[in-house]
């Protein structure tokens, strides 16, 4: 039997736009791969010529999730650049910020936009409450805590809701899931849960972006991170402030420990059979003879470390996730990450280049789009041997790598981070699970709720400590510069972690202003094309191997790509509520504006 073409595009409950093809053989297993951006952004043009203590609010821009991220890390490669330690104040602020948004995060990607790839939310119609929930008491004593949602009557109420949106036909954006797929392996009781779950991480989020606003002035653009330190001084005074975001703290860890991760164990355990399925034992998948679970991919592991513990300065400090990276899922053997190895290739991508991988200092962004091939069947398909992407393929000395929090959970077990290594130890024992789960889609799934429950519980001791130090009399938000002296000629680079991986912004100033600019996300090192020798992107190397029980609804490709949560960039797309395309659109990127 020919081999069969499959293209998804675009990829949905995701950041930005993406289209993956794959190509199954006769038992519907996926033999290659692509992943392509179908949206240029352009940013780093936009940055050049202006003031860098302008450059975080819009290097903000880049993302429509993240944008705190991308905004503390621009300015912090201009701190770098001018030689600037931020005060204690500053630090343990913008700490409170990036840990607020990494559990909103995590949050509304496992629910809002991961779930349904395991949770069939018209099987939920037909469950028994009242077994739900035991079903939910179960798991969350896996999880050593009660069930967030106790009771079959409650149960009932959630399913009765549901049942009247279905009956009135308004699923609204369930409307088009591949509901019934047998690929879906909750029973219909666990699938109630996951919906019901679902609803209430609704209210949670929100509280979230609450905490993320009284300290950063606003969400999803917060306005009080400057080069230099914050400008939240009032609110860093007021115990009131300081008070409410540790209750919202607190109602959010409660909904983490007692929804989110029981619902992790319950449907990891379902499908453990995939996170296992390699015929490769664990001891050969560790030289390297094996793919590890279903969406294992890469298994070579960066990341940059975050948060930094102490006073010390950039890149000095004591980090709570440590820097280093794994080669072939190798626990044993950890390196410490040198930025003069990390360089950007554009022989896949729609970007003219100097033919060989650059460092991103050096780097520029030059658009060449060369267009898709010709239509066959109705189909325009990428030109896989030429040019598929508008997103560029970073390389770590020479290798590809895969980043993330299964890369920042697997860095810190290697590098025997005492706490890291307790949370994932302590997961993977409650759930009765091998670590070689991990090297999997379920087990990239399952870091991210690892990190949430560590992060709820070390945050708790950071807004204490801003606290404490606060009413010690210790009022300093901002570090003093002479901008004249140290914007002659100087660059610098702001490396650490979003939620989503290993973020990276480089900056060149003279005489005040940005000469060039670069930045490297991490879906930019997930969602790559092939590099300058062929070798696959984290994306692409993830989906070969996987099965496909239905090739007209390829819900496997879909859930791999969303356990590494895509944030290919902010766009508009719009279509009719049945999923109809209105229109095509072509922009001029020769535009001189």
């Amino acid at each position: 039997m020919a081999k069969k073409h499959i293209v998804v595009d675009p990829i949905t409950r995701i950041e930005g736009h993406l289209r993956i093809e794959a190509i199954i053989d006769e038992n519907n297993t996926i033999v290659d791969a692509y992943a392509s951006s179908t949206l240029f952004r352009g940013i780093e043009t936009i940055l050049k010529g202006r003031d860098p203590r302008d450059a975080g609010l819009l290097a903000m821009r880049i993302c429509g999730v993240c944008t705190g991220t991308h905004y503390q890390r621009s300015i912090e490669a201009v701190e770098d650049a001018f030689d600037i330690t931020i005060p204690k104040n500053a630090r343990l602020v913008r700490n409170l910020i990036q840990g607020a948004l990494y559990m909103h995060d995590h949050l509304v990607h496992f629910y809002h936009l991961h779930a349904l790839d395991f949770v069939d939310v018209v099987s939920a119609l037909s469950a028994d409450p009242k077994k739900a929930a035991k079903e939910a008491e179960k798991w969350a004593g896996v999880a050593g805590t009660a069930p967030f949602i106790a009771g079959g009557t409650s149960f009932k109420e959630i399913q009765d809701r549901v049942a009247k949106f279905v009956k009135q036909g308004r699923l609204g954006i369930f409307g088009n899931g591949y509901w019934g797929n047998k690929h879906y392996k909750l029973t219909p009781e666990q699938n109630l849960i996951g919906v019901a779950h679902y609803l209430k991480a609704l209210d949670i989020q929100r509280d979230m972006a609450k905490m993320q606003a009284i300290f950063g002035g606003k969400n999803p653009h917060p306005q009080s991170i400057v080069v230099g330190g914050v400008t939240c001084v009032q609110d860093i005074q007021n115990p009131a402030r300081i008070a409410l975001f540790k209750q919202l703290l607190q109602d959010t860890t409660k909904f983490v420990k007692q929804a989110y991760l029981p619902d992790v164990y319950m449907a990891g355990t379902m499908y453990a059979d995939e996170a296992t399925d390699s015929k490769a034992t664990f001891t050969e998948l560790m030289q390297g003879k094996g793919v590890g679970g279903t969406g294992g991919g890469l298994l070579n592991y960066m990341t940059y470390g975050d948060f930094r513990l102490d006073d010390t300065g950039f890149y000095k400090a004591k980090t709570l996730f440590p820097s280093g990276i794994v080669y072939g899922g190798d626990l044993s053997k950890v390196e410490d990450v040198d930025p003069q190895k990390i360089a950007e290739d554009v022989t896949h991508s729609w970007y003219a280049g100097t033919g060989k991988p650059e460092h991103p200092y050096d780097g520029t962004t030059i658009p060449e789009y060369t267009g898709l091939d010709k239509k066959e069947d109705g189909i325009a398909y990428l030109k896989t041997n030429e040019k598929y992407s508008w997103i560029k393929s970073p390389i770590y000395n020479d290798t590809r790598v895969e980043v993330g929090p299964l890369a920042r959970m697997v860095v810190g077990v290697a590098k025997k981070d005492e706490r890291i290594t307790k949370y994932v130890t302590n997961f993977l024992k409650r759930g009765n699970l091998p670590t070689a789960v991990l090297f999997s889609t379920v087990g990239r799934t399952a870091a991210r709720a690892i990190e949430t429950e560590l992060m709820a519980d070390v945050m708790v001791e950071w807004v204490d400590e801003l606290a404490a130090n606060a009413a010690s009399g210790d009022l300093r938000t901002w570090t003093e510069f002479d901008f004249d002296k140290v914007s002659v000629k100087t660059k610098g680079m702001g490396l650490a972690e979003a939620p989503r991986g290993a973020l990276g912004h480089w900056v060149r100033v003279e005489n005040g202003k940005i000469s060039n600019y670069q930045a490297v996300v991490p879906s930019t090192w997930n969602a790559a094309p092939r590099d300058y020798k062929g070798r696959l992107g984290a994306y692409e190397a993830a989906l070969i191997g996987t099965k496909v029980a239905d090739p007209e609804q390829p819900l496997e490709i879909i859930r791999t790509i969303h356990s590494f949560d895509p944030c290919i960039a902010c766009a508009v797309h719009v279509v009719d509520t049945k999923g109809k395309e209105l229109g095509v659109y072509k922009i001029d990127t020769g535009c001189s504006i």
